[in-house]
């Protein structure tokens, strides 16, 4: 087991990242003091594969365990579940102190996370992140949140767990898209950060695909180390924790614009690698940085290309970015593989040449 502490003061808290944790979610739960009730809000795929592990070993621990279950999908985070989650705590008699478990991937995270924000005025938050997207990247830095009609994480808060809980076990579980889907934040989070660990992703890309144990918990250790850092830095994404979003201007819009159906961490990668051709065209990011890039994002099974949408849907679907400021769309780019700038300044003509690039 490894152990990350965010450091943001008073609301400090440990992600441990290891094999075999989920088990022992009850003993870490006690050493921060809760003790009694307790819910976990889960999905149905999930909870059948880990909600009476979990149950179980929470009750051994002597806790009472209320699980509240949903349907899987980005659909279901709403305004509209979060009120239907309301309903439900206060059937089970959940009070201020009772912790929220959210067991499952970013879609649970999100909005339990955004329904312990907001209950009573804000209840303990535990995160147990059972995907690699959510284990490297929605479960540490406390942005939860709801959609609003097509538009992504619309609706939410700064909302700091008490703890994140992360067994790398769970990951042995996903789809392979579902891995996939996660590589595109690891990526991310090389790419904009930390050059070493790009080239060790390019080194072990196949070791990761075989899901090798030693090798995930390395790139779950290295992500969080990474977010941690920087949300440590700049906890409200006013500046720096901007960088932690290279990728996700282009790619939120190509989700939005493909109303859900293409996954997260493939429209980031088609983002990430749009956001690199711009750097090279601004004189930034070599283009030997564009390859590598585009390359490992290949290797993990990634897409690089924008499909057939409109490119006027796409850049109208940019103007509801949270970073655009005075009408001008923020962009996270490459100056080398492992240092990431931000910039207001890339013209709409060049974004549109290179969304029409193929």
């Amino acid at each position: 087991m490894r152990r990350i502490n965010v450091a943001l003061g008073s609301r400090s808290y440990p992600a441990y990242i290891g094999s075999g944790l989920l088990v022992q979610t009850g003993g870490y739960l006690k050493e921060r003091g809760f003790v009694g009730r307790l819910v976990v809000i889960t999905d149905t795929a999930v909870n059948r594969l880990y909600g009476s592990t979990l149950g179980q070993a929470l009750e051994a621990d002597g806790f009472e365990v209320s699980t509240l279950e949903m349907a899987p999908g980005e659909e279901q985070k709403s305004l509209e579940n979060a009120g239907r989650l309301y309903q439900k705590l206060t059937a089970v008699r959940a009070e201020r102190t009772t912790p929220i478990l959210a067991l499952g991937g970013g879609v649970i995270g999100d909005l339990a996370g955004f329904v312990a924000a907001t209950y009573q005025r804000g209840v303990p938050l535990v995160q147990l992140p059972t995907t690699l997207l959510a284990q490297v990247d929605s479960s540490v830095g406390g942005k939860v949140a709801v959609d609003h009609g097509h538009l992504k994480n619309m609706i939410g808060a700064f909302y700091q767990p008490a703890m994140v809980i992360a067994d790398t076990d769970t990951l042995k579980s996903l789809p392979d898209e579902e891995l996939v889907n996660g590589l595109a934040e690891v990526i991310k989070s090389a790419a904009i950060r930390d050059g070493h660990f790009f080239s060790f992703l390019e080194e072990n890309m196949e070791r990761i695909k075989s899901l090798d144990e030693a090798v995930l918990e390395e790139i779950v250790y290295q992500s969080v180390t990474i977010k941690a850092g920087v949300v440590a830095e700049d906890e409200l994404d006013l500046g720096l924790r901007n960088i932690l979003n290279y990728g996700h201007t282009i790619g939120h819009a190509v989700e939005s614009v493909s109303d859900f159906k293409i996954k997260h961490g493939e429209a980031v990668a088609i983002g990430m690698v749009a956001a690199a051709r711009i750097s090279r065209r601004l004189g930034m990011l070599d283009e030997t940085g564009v390859k590598r890039l585009q390359k490992l994002i290949i290797r993990a099974g990634l897409p690089t290309e924008i499909p057939d949408f409109k490119v006027e849907d796409v850049m109208q679907a940019m103007q509801h970015d949270k970073k655009v400021r005075e009408g001008k769309t923020r962009f996270v780019l490459l100056q080398s593989i492992g240092n990431a700038v931000v910039t207001d300044d890339v013209a709409p003509p060049l974004i549109k040449e290179v969304l029409a690039e193929k």
